[in-house]
């Protein structure tokens, strides 16, 4: 296993990036998640706490000094006291409630953007097992996870021991003081705590998103031969390639070759180029090259232009031109027109003689 490891060198491909972020595979940081938590919490406890509980106070307040308005004869009386109740409690909790929703989905996004997995929600026997379970939980991922929840107890509690020593004693002298002072040495003491969870997560939080991200992206390395592979997979086997394009080739050289007999006139470098032109008033406006080839293509197209009677002329520097920035089916440059047009009349001029001496 740990060879396999070793032999996985290559950063992974954008494809198979591309394949783990659509199976759910993607790096997450439980860290962030809390560290977000606990933001959302002291925003809650500095902000919106103190207007809160100063809210929820007079209401009770008015409850125990003037019980008389709340009627409790009936079970209707009874239900509206816990609605009121209710009510007053909502008002507390709504702020705190609507910060976690916040700040969760802003830490969730913050690390990857929302998308549905069908394969995370897909029934699996896997999960019902217990033996498979064992496995995940003493895993070596289980036991990471367990590591880093032990190191933030015993770190936090030790800060926390630093850091709240000296409130000890005040708090307990502050329980024989009155209630008012109570409350606000409790409240004291509840923002340094978790003043020190906040940067305390927060150092947690950065160490663990990079180690996340590069765990993740260890875990998709991939070897040499996987990377060939994959190359492959994706631009096709060479050889079968190599071969299409073969094929390819011979078709539209065969094309090519049937067309020879269409043309209007052929002209050539001897034996080394030969260029065929199609030229009819009616379809185009100039000449178009109908088929072109060096060698034995060039002999090929000139036996073919002399069977079917088509004019072939000798002008070397012409073919090797023509041959080099004429594609087959493009009509010709306007550099070319001068010299083709000769040729072209001396075709129709020779056809023109013929029909009359006939």
């Amino acid at each position: 296993m740990s060879d396999d490891k070793d032999s996985k060198t290559e950063s992974p491909t954008a494809k198979k990036l591309t394949e783990a972020a659509e199976k759910g595979n993607v790096p997450f940081s439980r860290e962030v998640t809390i560290f977000a938590s606990t933001l959302a919490f002291y925003l809650f406890l500095v902000f919106f706490l103190p207007s809160s509980v100063s809210q929820l106070g007079e209401t009770l307040k008015d409850l125990f000094e003037q019980p008389d308005q709340w009627r409790l004869e009936n079970t209707q009386d009874l239900i509206s006291l816990g609605v009121h109740l209710a009510w007053a409690a909502a008002a507390v909790l709504a702020p705190a409630m609507l910060l976690f929703i916040v700040f969760g989905i802003v830490s969730s996004i913050s690390q990857n953007m929302p998308s549905l997995v069908l394969e995370r929600i897909r029934p699996q026997a896997s999960r019902l097992s217990p033996a498979k379970g064992f496995k995940r939980i003493y895993s070596l991922p289980g036991l990471i996870e367990f590591g880093k929840s032990v190191f933030k107890i015993v770190v936090v509690s030790i800060i926390m021991y630093f850091a709240l020593r000296g409130e000890f004693f005040a708090s307990l002298d502050a329980m024989f003081s009155d209630p008012q002072v109570i409350l606000v040495k409790l409240d004291t003491i509840t923002r340094k705590m978790v003043v020190v969870i906040l940067l305390s997560t927060a150092v947690l939080s950065v160490i663990d998103f990079l180690w996340t991200r590069h765990h993740w992206f260890t875990e998709l390395k991939m070897t040499k031969q996987e990377v060939k592979d994959e190359h492959k997979q994706s631009q096709g086997d060479p050889l079968v390639k190599s071969r299409q394009r073969s094929v390819a080739r011979d078709r539209a050289r065969r094309r090519m070759i049937n067309n020879v007999p269409r043309a209007t006139l052929v002209i050539a470098n001897p034996t080394h180029y030969a260029v065929a032109l199609r030229y009819v008033r009616e379809e185009n406006d100039a000449p178009i090259v109908v088929a072109k080839g060096q060698d034995l293509i060039a002999l090929k197209i000139r036996e073919i232009a002399e069977a079917n009677a088509i004019p072939v002329f000798e002008d070397p520097p012409l073919a090797r031109s023509m041959f080099a920035q004429v594609s087959v089916d493009s009509v010709i440059p306007p550099a070319f027109y001068k010299a083709v047009a000769e040729l072209v009349h001396r075709v129709y001029a020779t056809r023109s003689l013929k029909q009359r001496t006939r």
